[in-house]
């Protein structure tokens, strides 16, 4: 309860983490840790925090660890708050001997499908000994932070698209509510064009590819509802994985 007055106002409150007994270990679960009581007192302090699913009691988000949701992820088929909770490689702490971390590529993808999907993500690191960073975490933090300076905005503020907007094959979308801006994010370089077709091709005002603000010229067929974007053959520089920003009507 320090925390919680010593610091006020906290945001949110992360437990990790309550399961009990089973075949597998001696767990420690809700009863063990009075977790009806501690809600309640964490309440009676901020009413307005937000606390995670660990305590065996689920409150306001929802943490999948260490696999990927297909959809929203949904409890009794609502969509919910949710986080995806992920380590870099195969260790929620430092481990020498371990090679199974996870490439740039695949950390991008991570996040903007979780975005995609209404999520948020969380990326563990452990420090070394020394209280420092592994020199391969450093090289993907470095290369996520790269993509995220010209990318940003196709994440921040973002959350799942109209589910009657069709993505293109290949790609994912992630929407903001508040600029009425959509983002394509294409995981494979098309070959001369991309299109959109249904539902978005008919609210398209403006494309730009996001990496450097270059406009993006494209055709809208109103009797098949399509727009079709023209590509060049080499995908821009210094976005692995490009992102065009449709601005909609």
């Amino acid at each position: 309860m320090e925390l919680l007055t010593k610091y006020d106002p906290v945001d949110i409150i992360w437990f990790d983490f309550s399961v009990g007994p089973n075949a597998r270990f001696a767990g420690k679960g809700k009863e063990i840790w009075h977790s009806e009581e501690l809600i309640e007192k964490i309440r009676a302090i901020n009413p307005k925090i937000m606390i995670d699913d660990r305590l065996q009691i689920d409150q306001d988000v929802k943490t999948p660890e260490q696999y990927m949701v297909d959809e929203w992820y949904k409890v009794n088929g609502v969509p919910v708050v949710w986080e995806g909770c992920h380590t870099f490689s195969g260790s929620w702490g430092y481990y020498r001997d371990e090679q199974s971390w996870k490439s740039v590529d695949q950390l991008l993808k991570m996040l903007i499908d979780c975005v995609s999907m209404g999520g948020n993500l969380l990326l563990n690191v452990g420090p070394t000994g020394r209280g420092e960073f592994d020199e391969r975490a450093y090289d993907r933090l470095r290369g996520i932070g790269k993509w995220m300076k010209r990318h940003s905005r196709s994440i921040y503020g973002c959350t799942q698209a109209p589910l009657e907007f069709e993505c293109p094959k290949d790609c994912r979308y992630t929407y903001n509510p508040e600029t009425k801006r959509l983002y394509l994010h294409m995981y494979s370089w098309p070959f001369g064009k991309i299109r959109l077709q249904g539902e978005v091709a008919e609210h398209v005002e403006y494309i730009q590819i996001l990496s450097d603000a270059s406009e993006m010229r494209f055709n809208y067929n109103a009797e098949q509802k399509t727009v079709d974007i023209p590509l060049p053959i080499y995908k821009p520089l210094g976005a692995d994985i490009p992102v065009l920003e449709i601005y909609l009507k």
